[in-house]
């Protein structure tokens, strides 16, 4: 590749590289983020470049492997161009009738597209899927268009163009004034203005500065940050060289999870093109600005994501927080000015510089401005990765972008904020989301993580569920935290055992408070607000745990018994042949009865009970009522007869 000395230079190249490129020629794009990866995506692309040699249509027709596209729930995704043409769920055994008839014919492959269960419609372009048209795409919009190991991709959507603009019109100290109009909060959990933070490492004293990328999400379900990283890293990349500029910053480091494979390897591809074309190292496009960046692997403690745990990590120690009354903006790496932001805040930073402050600031909300990515998952029947502007609701991001809950079940909450961030209940689902709102409800913002749940969560059991977590992550220096969450999960433990005592929720709110004062870190302050919410919320099922040795939503294990109905038992020996500790007695004309005492409480019974039939009942609060008399378990039938509660012999697989 050669060197781009000039912004001049940089433009012709953008020019050479779109004049190139026929737009009426068939453009296969296939969705290769980690998702699509696991269902099979390389194996659609080897299929796919295989079928067009053996066509003859390798000239013809082009193929770009390209970042995620964000509905990983239908992967592996093809797009076709032009007319953005979206099969999901392709196969490699799909790939010659969609060359044949698609390619060739121009005809459409009905079986292959959305299906719209809402209006029973078959959807044909990408943008017109629910899941992505009410969606507004932004920092992400590249991910659909982008080979990430091809930097022309890049250029040719007018990448580095904001980098040539500020090294070459504009002084550092514009450059923070722009990012402070633009008001951009930061990305990555807190939300603090990034202007401002890039401005106090600026102006902090000591030598060398540096800037730092947090790629290291613990966050259980979210992969925002990742899917940026991988899928379009040269625009995190020139983020990151805007803010150096801006900082007086001569080196970086970006800081990613070991276990992201796919974005280490994509990373390590776009530092060496960047610094091939000269956008790293010294005299950056002519201007005179050096600077350089080096990637540093975590080993993936949820507690590294903290930022002196991540600075301490960068310097080969162990990754434990520092006192938080030291900024890092003033002594952070090696006790020099350094300034951290995650993935998601240094990918807005090129799009500010090229659109304006004021575009930025036309989207959002008065306290929270722009976009922001969501992971979508749990309970939900679209998940996938999702981005809105701050201040959409959270009924329209669960119901109109997500399509609601499976199985036509009841809403019941949403966790937002990651493992300490709070759960939401239905009344709120109107709520818009942004910084100051979530914080509001008691819960936060955090780096996206947004996990949906249905009318059958427990959600004693789901505080229970971030309180292990987060004491199995803590990395136990303080004792607040340490002792703090272990005390938690104890008295959680014991309420969804049936072990609760009178007092247990007050005394969870005096550990909260003691947590939230004195822990070192921001993962000791806000440990407690599942529980703090859930509690807020839900009191009424953590005194059913408690008070009533009742679980509502029938999860809790030591909480609820299985038994057979015996008016719909059919005898059917479902129940009996699945059960893994032959705790179900019976025989082919016997109503089939539960040994409570051999029962492990393992669901199985309750799963493959034909719905029809719905004799394995699930109680809670209640005793098991005692089996009838063995003489009254004998189901009489003749051959086709009507058995008791339903359902002839033949019906039933008798």
């Amino acid at each position: 590749m050669p060197r781009i000395n000039t912004k001049e230079e940089l433009k012709a190249l953008r020019t050479n590289i779109t004049s190139k490129r026929d737009l009426n020629k068939p453009y296969i794009t296939i969705c290769s983020g980690t998702a699509c990866h696991a269902t099979g995506s390389d194996a659609v692309a080897a299929a796919i470049q295989a079928e067009l040699e053996k066509q003859g249509l390798t000239d013809d027709v082009g193929v770009r492997r390209t970042g995620c596209h964000g509905f990983c729930e239908r992967g592996p995704i093809i797009v076709i161009y032009p007319g953005e043409l979206c099969y999901l769920n392709v196969t490699p055994e799909d790939v010659p009738e969609i060359i044949a008839k698609t390619i060739k014919e121009n005809e459409i492959i009905e079986r292959l597209l959305y299906f719209d269960s809402s209006t029973g419609e078959r959807i044909v372009q990408e943008q017109e899927i629910p899941f992505y048209k009410y969606q507004t795409r932004v920092v992400f919009s590249g991910n659909l268009w982008v080979d990430p190991a091809n930097i022309n991709d890049y250029i040719a959507l007018g990448g580095y163009q904001a980098l040539a603009k500020v090294l070459h019109g504009m002084t550092p100290e514009e450059v923070l004034e722009e990012v402070k109009s633009a008001n951009l909060r930061g990305r990555g959990g807190g939300g603090f203005p990034a202007g401002r933070k890039w401005e106090s490492t600026r102006n902090a004293a000591g030598k060398p500065k540096y800037v730092i990328v947090n790629c290291d999400e613990g966050d259980p379900g979210a992969y925002m940050d990742r899917s940026i990283m991988e899928g379009n890293p040269h625009r995190v990349l020139e983020g990151l060289i805007i803010a150096a500029y801006a900082i007086g910053s001569q080196q970086g480091f970006v800081y990613v999870r070991q276990e992201y494979p796919l974005a280490v390897k994509n990373l390590a591809i776009a530092l060496e093109q960047a610094k091939e074309y000269g956008f790293l190292g010294k005299d950056i496009l002519g201007s005179g600005f050096e600077f350089d960046v080096k990637v540093h692997r975590g080993a993936g403690a949820f507690v590294s994501g903290e930022s002196s745990a991540l600075m301490n990590a960068i310097e080969g120690k162990v990754g434990e927080p520092r006192p938080k009354y030291i900024h890092t903006s003033d002594s952070g790496v090696w006790g020099k000015p350094s300034n951290l932001n995650n993935v998601e805040t240094y990918a807005i930073v090129p799009l500010i510089i090229k659109k304006g402050a004021d575009w930025f600031n036309s989207i959002g909300t008065e306290g929270s401005k722009g976009t922001k990515i969501f992971s979508l998952v749990g309970k939900v029947n679209n998940t996938g990765l999702v981005e809105v502007p701050m201040g959409t609701t959270l009924r329209d991001i669960i119901y109109k972008i997500g399509g609601g809950i499976p199985g036509g079940k009841r809403f019941k909450a949403v966790q937002t904020g990651g493992p300490s961030g709070g759960v939401i209940p239905e009344r709120y689902l109107d709520s818009p989301v942004d910084f100051d709102e979530l914080t509001k409800l008691g819960s936060m913002m955090g780096s996206g993580g947004m996990i949906v749940m249905d009318e059958d969560t427990c959600i004693v059991d789901i505080a229970r569920y971030f309180v292990d977590f987060l004491c199995n992550e803590s990395c136990g220096k303080c004792v607040p935290c340490r002792e703090g969450l272990k005390r938690m999960r104890e008295i959680l433990d014991d309420i969804v055992a049936g072990k609760g005592r009178e007092g247990d929720i007050e005394l969870l709110h005096e550990i909260a408070d003691v947590m939230k004062s004195a822990s070192l870190c921001a993962l000791g302050t806000t440990a407690a607000n599942p529980v703090l919410s859930t509690i807020r919320y839900f009191g009424d099922e953590y005194e059913a745990h408690i008070k009533e040795r009742r679980c509502p939503a029938l999860v809790c294990k030591d909480l609820i018994s299985y038994y057979i109905e015996p008016d719909k038992c059919t005898a059917c020996r479902l129940c009996m042949k699945n059960c893994p500790e032959g705790a179900i007695e019976g025989d082919k004309r016997v109503i089939h009865v539960i040994d409570q005492t051999k029962c492990i409480k393992c669901g199985i019974c309750y799963d493959v009970c034909p719905p029809k039939v719905g004799a394995v009942m699930k109680i809670s609060g209640e005793p098991v009522p005692p089996p009838i008399p063995e003489a009254e378990r004998v189901i009489e039938r003749g051959k086709g007869q009507k058995a008791k509660g339903g359902g002839t012999s033949d019906e039933n697989g008798n």
